[in-house]
């Protein structure tokens, strides 16, 4: 009797690790967000182009940024992200980091001002959406730069 029972709870208990029918191993919240990013493949590139919008303050800014692409990259050397056409608001490449233990929030590494602060993302299908502030900074480079940023992405295909 105790035989049947021990089989019952090891046959149970591989069914609880597995995660789905279909074999594969659960995700932990981690790898879900790099997804949402980075996609399955590990690489994907985010547009303003093909409906995509940017606004700051409240105001549309999508012209200025109508060629914008950000690439975020997660493999084995870690994750990286690659930007084009950034108007000096992003660096053109480095690394990004998750903030938090909520897996909705990065940071990116670099030096122009959307580097360094806490920027949330929400995915909903082929859309990404990224929202953060610019500070006003010491120096008057950039001052114009300072603000709350929205920029509803596209996935590139």
């Amino acid at each position: 009797m105790n035989r049947i029972v021990w089989v019952l709870v090891f046959a149970v208990s591989l069914g609880a690790c597995n995660g789905g029918d279909n074999g594969e191993p659960e995700k932990s919240a981690e790898q879900v967000a790099i997804e949402k990013l980075a996609g399955t493949s590990g690489s994907e590139t985010w547009t303003v182009r093909n409906g995509g919008s940017v606004s700051k303050d409240g105001s549309l800014q999508s012209a200025d940024f109508a060629d914008f692409e950000i690439r975020f990259i997660s493999n084995n050397t870690g994750k990286t992200y690659i930007t084009q056409n950034s108007n000096l608001l992003f660096d053109n490449n480095g690394n990004w980091a998750f903030e938090g233990e909520n897996f909705d929030k990065i940071t990116l590494s670099g030096i122009q001002p959307a580097a360094n602060e806490e920027i949330s993302f929400t995915r909903n299908q082929n859309r990404l959406r990224l929202e953060w502030t610019v500070p006003a900074p010491q120096n008057a480079r950039v001052t114009g730069l300072a603000g709350f940023y929205v920029f509803d992405l596209v996935l590139l295909e």
